[in-house]
């Protein structure tokens, strides 16, 4: 059953994984908020866990950065593995005053320049969209809890360092309608459309382009809880 990129052995795996960009902070929801969690992966540092929440058994997956590492490993747990739903979590940088720092996106959208999509399946379109079924299990555990959200499109780049140093951002805003910006969505978006299983993406605004307030490295690996909250209570409803 393994993979080049997973070595995971069949059944190992939930019908639904969090992945978050980061191994190691797969590895704290892991520690923190799972109930005996199993270790099924650990190929290229890339740490995957299985346990339960609240009864309920549930995966836990770093994706790496940027859409080609989150189009494999989503790719392979569609379908090699049985994965039926997959909700990125994930950190992004605000490209409007109401969505602050520590604030929690919800995407309904994801908009990018990215020939992903056109490369893997043909698709020409330049936005790709969440499960319906997958954000209202968000918004319903996010009401539970009391934790507001904001909804709306995001940006998915495939550059974070960029030559051209005009307000690039503010036309996407604007014109677009983003929110944020972060480097994987589209692409696990488009792998579910192809594959006829669920995705989608909350986020946490670690930085802003419009605020100089900004996130550590260990802030945004640790102290994301309302998104992590969110995401773990609405596994419960699928």
């Amino acid at each position: 059953m393994a993979t080049p990129h997973n070595k995971a052995e069949k059944g190992a795996i939930a019908k639904t994984v969090l992945m978050p960009g980061d191994p190691l902070r797969a590895k704290f929801i892991a520690e923190t908020f799972l109930k005996d969690p199993v270790l099924f992966n650990d190929v290229r540092g890339m740490l995957g866990y299985t346990g339960t929440y609240e009864g309920h058994p549930v995966s836990v997956m770093g994706s790496g950065m940027g859409m080609p590492s989150i189009g494999i490993y989503s790719y392979e747990l569609y379908s090699q593995y049985g994965v039926e739903n997959i909700i990125r979590i994930g950190s992004a940088g605000s490209y409007t005053e109401k969505a602050k720092v520590f604030d929690v996106v919800l995407a309904t959208g994801a908009y990018s320049e990215s020939s992903y999509a056109k490369t893997q399946s043909g698709w020409d379109e330049d936005v790709t969209y969440p499960s319906e079924k997958l954000n209202g299990a968000l918004r319903d555990a996010a009401e539970k809890l009391s934790i507001p959200v904001i909804e709306g499109t995001i940006h998915s780049s495939d550059v974070f360092y960029r030559e051209n140093k005009e307000p690039y951002w503010q036309k996407l805003r604007d014109e677009r309608g983003c929110l944020a910006v972060e480097m994987e969505s589209f692409a696990l978006f488009n792998n579910a459309r192809v594959l006829g299983k669920n995705a989608a993406c909350l986020l946490t605004i670690s930085d802003s382009f419009v605020s100089p307030e900004i996130t550590t490295a260990e802030e945004r690996q640790t102290s994301f809880t309302n998104m992590m909250k969110i995401a773990l209570g609405a596994v419960a409803a699928l």
